[in-house]
């Protein structure tokens, strides 16, 4: 297990982030603090960051020293964006910080920020082909992908509170002429990169400008579960968030629901820079990655020792992995489980008892891996707590919706709790919620076939004679208790079949 601090010093904020990793459970975020220290705004019309901005840096990294020091870090990791790397005296910076903390910080240049973006969005969404932007306090960082594969990348030397000094300063934060004058500038700094126009394809935002225009529109619409990383908005979307800003009083956006204290005079300008680039890229969609310059250089620095970590192609597989793993689950019996769903549900399919898309099938065979997770918490409620864990988790590689379907798979216990958890979003209706009650009934019959953890059941196969079915259970051993089980879940099978069930057992 390794810990590592990282300090991310950026024009608008410096923030603390202190990640634990292990090969068993992945990467996760065990402590984020971070201090509004608006460095740019020490800049000189020279770019000589004066005192008063070092001392305010100094501040901040002394304190989160001592921070990461009683996280016991195994490594601390300052990185420098834009008001550093802007900064005419950054030696100047870097020495005296060295000095003084016996710290060294290392300057991202403008193609290694946008790269680190790139990064962290392809290996923890399933987002195939895009334009991602990041919106910093002194620079815009944005790069075109395809098949997740890096094709262009720009710094743009404006960020959201340059552009707010540019624009708006002596003015209201929604002085319409300054929006026009800021509109314009935006859609000329676009026109300057011929590889932004007319794709598309997603337009992926990173960043905390990013995430509060999600946050904002999921409170709008009092959306039903939790989390921002992979969270999807239409070009409508983003203009009502836009329209809100707009109308908003400097006092009103204090309390807009999702929008923090400390971004208030600064938003603006980010949503602008969000439409600006909807609008030249024709894009798809706004999707937002939590994952961003933070996590893409741990993971790339980590990759570096664990070759076989963060594999693009294995997104939702390692996800699984990791999640599993945290919560305790028996991978021998998860597999024996997916074994046998497997087997059930292609035999179904055969019989033309059950027709399923590739997507349904592939988050079926998920299920059953994590089927009851929530037994971690207690093993009498195990469903309830397995709904809302999935539902509520930031899952790599996994949109909304499908988080929600996994979590309905994973959570099955009968109709009744199905319909309470679906109404929550109410994403789901007719086939697609029926198939979603006969696949979690699989699972559930399957999880009765190996409830003594023993894996005795070794195949099944269901025939069909006349009217009738019967499975065949080939077993070793004496499953008795499967036996049981069995007996008393046959009816989520009976259901899929329309018709009576028997089941025997055995010898293999």
């Amino acid at each position: 297990m390794e810990r590592i601090g990282l300090i991310d010093i950026g024009s608008n904020t410096i923030r603390l982030v202190i990640f634990e990793f292990d090969t068993k459970s992945g990467l996760n975020e065990i402590l984020n603090i971070k201090t509004p220290a608006r460095l740019s705004q020490y800049l000189t019309e020279d770019l000589m960051m004066n005192e008063e901005g070092i001392e305010v840096l100094t501040k901040a990294l002394r304190s989160f020293k001592k921070v990461a020091n009683k996280f016991n870090v195994n490594a601390l990791h300052p990185i420098a964006t834009a008001a550093i790397r802007q900064s005419t005296n950054s030696k100047k910076i870097i020495e005296h910080i060295k000095k003084e903390l016996k710290i060294d910080i290392t300057i991202v240049p403008e193609k290694d920020e946008a790269f680190y973006g790139f990064y962290a969005i392809t290996h923890t969404t399933d987002v195939e082909d895009g334009v991602s932007v990041d919106i910093g306090g002194g620079s815009t960082e944005v790069t075109l992908f395809r098949d997740k594969n890096l094709i262009e990348a720009h710094s743009f030397p404006f960020g959201v509170v340059t552009l707010t000094k540019k624009f708006f300063e002596g003015k209201d934060h929604n002085d319409k002429s300054a929006i026009k004058a800021m509109e314009k500038f935006l859609s000329k700094q676009f026109d300057q990169l011929p590889w932004l126009k007319k794709h598309n394809i997603s337009l992926v935002g990173i960043g905390g400008s990013a995430r509060n225009v999600a946050r904002i529109h999921q409170s709008e619409h009092s959306y039903p579960i939790g989390g921002v990383h992979n969270y999807t908005m239409s070009e409508d979307d983003i203009d009502e968030v836009y329209s809100i800003i707009r109308k908003s009083s400097r006092d009103d956006l204090k309390d807009i629901d999702g929008l923090s204290r400390d971004r208030v005079d600064i938003i603006l300008p980010a949503v602008a820079v969000f439409k600006a680039l909807f609008d030249k890229i024709s894009a798809t969609q706004f999707t937002f990655s939590r994952k961003g310059l933070r996590e893409g250089y741990v993971m790339k620095l980590l990759s570096e020792h664990y070759p076989k970590e963060f594999q693009k192609q294995n997104i939702r597989k390692d996800a699984l992995y990791h999640l599993a793993n945290e919560y305790g689950i028996e991978e021998e019996n998860a597999e024996q489980r997916v074994k046998l769903a497997q087997s059930l549900l292609n035999q179904l399919i055969d019989l033309k008892k059950i027709e399923v898309s590739k997507q349904e099938k592939q988050l079926f065979i998920d299920g059953a891996f994590l089927y009851y997770l929530g037994s971690f918490i207690d093993s009498d409620s195990s469903s309830p707590h397995t709904y809302y864990l999935i539902a509520n988790s930031m899952i790599d590689g996994f949109r909304h919706e499908e988080r929600v379907k996994l979590a309905l798979l994973a959570s099955f216990k009968n109709k009744s709790l199905l319909k309470f958890y679906s109404h929550e979003t109410k994403w789901l209706h007719g086939k697609e919620l029926e198939n979603v009650q006969y696949l979690g009934g699989i699972i559930k019959f399957v999880n009765a076939m190996n409830i003594s953890h023993t894996n005795s059941v070794k195949e099944v196969k269901l025939e069909k004679e006349d009217k009738h079915f019967t499975l065949y259970v080939e077993s070793s051993g004496e499953p008795i208790a499967e036996e049981y089980q069995a007996q008393r879940q046959k009816k989520h099978i009976e259901k899929i079949l329309k018709a009576d069930l028997s089941i025997i057992f055995t010898k293999s």
